[in-house]
């Protein structure tokens, strides 16, 4: 499967951004899907995850409460609703593609991801 993200940019703080991942040469919905983050420096991080048919969903708590992962698999795309953005959360975003494992947090348990989209938050 190959995973083109969108939706990344700049904006203050207090804002709003929706992440989006596309999926083509397989359907989405044979993997659980992940956003992880690696901002300037920083190891690569995991944000949200959410299972195949979507019932369940995992967070890291410095985003709980502020970004709501989704899918819709009719469309093949992965959502990241990211609200009250914090300059903190300034990073590269990459959507990622499971087979096995839902709501992992280890980078090696995703087997395709997607090329990454910059989000910048101003203070």
């Amino acid at each position: 499967v190959q995973l083109q993200a969108s939706g990344g940019g700049l904006v203050q703080a207090g804002g709003s951004l929706r992440l989006s991942c596309a999926a083509s040469g397989r359907t989405l919905s044979s993997y659980a899907m992940a956003w992880f983050r690696q901002a300037l420096g920083q190891e690569r991080e995991f944000v949200a995850g959410i299972s195949w048919n979507g019932s369940m969903k995992y967070y890291i708590d410095s985003v709980k409460g502020r970004f709501t992962i989704s899918r819709v698999n009719a469309e093949n795309t992965v959502y990241l609703q990211m609200n009250s953005l914090k300059p903190e959360d300034t990073a590269v975003y990459y959507c990622a593609a499971s087979t096995y494992y839902s709501g992992s947090r280890l980078n090696f348990d995703y087997e395709y991801w997607g090329q990454g989209t910059l989000v910048t938050v101003s203070s």
